[in-house]
């Protein structure tokens, strides 16, 4: 099946968990709804459009190679904010428009952040007959994106090109390694030194219920175990997220 693939790598990247109070963690992959927010942005496709947003999360399926998990980094942050009531009296529609009260009316918010340094995934798409675009003219956008690009949080730009590619294979294990090689090709041609050791060699495979109950004749891999994650979009108007399966099958070197 035809299979469209990119890489992302970045300095940091951030891939937000369910956040409770002042901490915000990081999973140490991209959910669902990252990487439909970031086709999203590429496409040029505005954040309060949510029957585009929903058309797709609706007409692709996604699964995601894991290079490298990156290591975690806890940033303590501070943030000046104004309170709820003097918010509600005047127009906002930047920062600097939030912090333009007298110092004495604006709070201070602590909060404890995850970032992921040095991470890097494969992400592999499939279209469904009735997608909006088709994945040549997903790869493109990804090529010349409408919007910026960045990894989770607007701090988080993408490092290296994401190099999107349409391969037609019999399951995504084959897609992903075959993309794989073509980098390593890539990167003797340019004479681009590659990640050392393990860092060149899918650490594992994630993917949803879309892909169907029978792993190895559309993954090529069996998975080792299940999890739950809430990235399955609702609204992004609301930031309103829903519970969906995740599976995950372990890569022997």
């Amino acid at each position: 099946m035809e299979t469209l693939i990119f890489q992302l790598q970045g300095t940091m990247a951030a891939w937000g968990e369910v956040a409770v109070g002042e901490y915000r963690p990081s999973a140490d992959y991209p959910g669902q709804s990252a990487i439909d927010g970031l086709l999203a942005a590429a496409l040029g496709i505005d954040r309060d459009d949510h029957a585009a947003h929903m058309a797709l999360c609706n007409s692709y399926r996604i699964a995601i190679g894991v290079v490298s998990t990156g290591r975690l980094l806890r940033d303590y942050h501070t943030a000046q904010v104004p309170g709820r009531t003097d918010l509600k009296k005047r127009p906002h529609a930047t920062r600097r428009d939030e912090l333009s009260l007298p110092k004495q009316d604006l709070n201070t918010i602590l909060s404890t952040r995850d970032y992921r340094q040095d991470a890097s995934v494969l992400v592999a798409v499939q279209a469904y007959a009735d997608a909006p675009y088709t994945l040549v003219q997903l790869a493109e956008a990804l090529k010349k994106p409408r919007f910026i690009l960045y990894l989770g949080r607007k701090s988080c730009p993408v490092a290296a090109p994401l190099h999107p590619c349409i391969l037609d294979a019999s399951t995504v294990a084959t897609a992903l390694s075959t993309y794989q090689q073509q980098l390593m090709a890539l990167w003797q041609k340019t004479s681009v030194t590659p990640p050392a050791g393990n860092e060149t060699i899918i650490q594992k495979i994630v993917w949803g219920d879309d892909f169907g109950t029978d792993d190895l004749a559309t993954m090529g891999v069996l998975r080792d175990f299940s999890i739950t994650r809430k990235d399955q979009l609702i609204t992004r108007q609301g930031w309103l997220f829903a519970d969906r399966s995740e599976h995950i099958a372990l890569m022997k070197e």
